[in-house]
């Protein structure tokens, strides 16, 4: 299934316009939240071929996101590829539990624009 609409759950405003504008301009329907509490209830509610999920959100952060989604017995979002972002240094072991549930774990400061469509692009042809 090809990647059409994202959720991008992102509270810097910087950051969140520059990827919504990007991704709006490459052709992807894109909604944005910047809550935490707001991006769960996105989820749940509308189905969506990827989320761009950051950790480090105000409500709820984004490795709960996660574990409420994809955590438990059923992965309540099966349709969904889940990309990770973040610039919040965690363990190991936090990592490799987000990695394990997530299709792609990113580091923000690393990725421009043009890097987050490759990666999109990736994830839709490896699919």
């Amino acid at each position: 299934m090809a990647i059409k609409t994202i959720l991008c759950i992102e509270d810097d405003r910087f950051i969140g316009e520059m990827y919504v504008r990007s991704l709006k301009k490459a052709g992807y329907d894109v909604d944005w939240m910047v809550d935490g509490n707001d991006g769960l209830v996105a989820a749940r509610n509308k189905p969506y071929d990827l989320m761009l999920l950051d950790v480090m959100l105000p409500e709820r952060r984004g490795n709960e996101i996660l574990g409420i989604l994809r955590g438990g017995e059923t992965d309540l979002i099966p349709n969904t590829k889940i990309i990770v972002m973040t610039n919040f240094d965690q363990d190991e072991e936090s990592r490799a539990a987000m990695q394990h549930n997530a299709d792609a774990y990113l580091i923000k400061a690393e990725i421009t624009p043009k890097k987050l469509l490759s990666v999109i692009q990736a994830l839709d042809a490896a699919a």
